[in-house]
């Protein structure tokens, strides 16, 4: 948990970092996503709005003044709120019951259109276009009562009514990322996982880094950066190539 918990750490400053680099001068619309975060993060900058997700709640802050914000809505949900990716007008939720799917092209009063259950688990969830990517680990205090493990592909061309489309068996997942026909999965202790999704609604295995304990990905064009156990890697990826090492920072915890 310790290890999780350091990854989670540095996936967070980095987010941050990442966010505050980008071109204050630009004019910013309503929706524009600022900065990147991993699969795991735990807020996200949409324009001049700071979502945050708490164990129970999505909070909305008004960063307007940067170093004033301003608490300006919340939306009350169930216990176990994990993990928050925005995407286009939308705000997708991973909680231990599932994915909340939010419409927020009213930045400061996002709207909940719907929720894809499933059985307790820890689920961290990306998207790209029609489909939703979500990792069901298995044999954590998030999902008690099974060892199995799972990567679910969801179609949610349908805001309001996203469905199973495939699901195929897992060791450990935690973060994972998403480009083009690309698909990274971290496996923790068992490494990471580069899948082809030329197919979206079928992942196929290309390639495992098992030397590689890894926790979140984010894939920022053909760097891809990961957190693990540790320290913080850089590999370059390619379509139809194996990633290459480009730079790795040690850190021990």
């Amino acid at each position: 948990m310790k290890k999780v918990l350091y990854a989670t750490v540095i996936a967070a400053i980095w987010s941050l970092v990442l966010a505050c680099s980008t071109d204050k001068s630009a004019d910013i619309s309503p929706n524009s996503q600022s900065g990147v975060g991993g699969s795991m993060a735990r807020f996200a900058i949409v324009g001049n709005v700071l979502y945050c997700v708490l164990p129970d709640k999505l909070q909305v802050y008004d960063i307007s003044a940067p170093d004033s914000p301003v608490a300006k809505n919340y939306v009350m949900l169930n216990v176990g709120l994990e993990t928050i990716f925005p995407y286009k007008d939308n705000l997708f939720i991973g909680a231990s019951d599932g994915m909340y799917i939010f419409d927020n092209r009213q930045p400061n009063s996002p709207s909940l259109l719907s929720r894809y259950t499933h059985v307790q688990s820890c689920d961290p969830v990306v998207v790209q276009e029609k489909f939703a990517y979500v990792t069901l680990r298995g044999g954590v205090n998030c999902r008690q009562f099974t060892s199995l493990s799972s990567l679910d592909v969801v179609d949610v061309s349908d805001l309001k009514n996203p469905r199973l489309v495939h699901t195929q068996p897992m060791e450990s997942p935690y973060g994972l990322g998403v480009d083009g026909t690309q698909l990274f999965v971290c496996e923790g202790d068992n490494g990471l996982k580069v899948f082809d999704i030329s197919k979206p609604e079928q992942p196929v295995l290309k390639e495992t880094l098992k030397d590689v304990k890894s926790f979140d990905v984010i894939p920022l064009t053909k760097t891809l950066l990961v957190t693990g156990d540790g320290g913080f890697y850089q590999y370059r990826y390619q379509k139809g190539e194996k990633l290459e090492l480009l730079s790795k920072i040690s850190i021990e915890p």
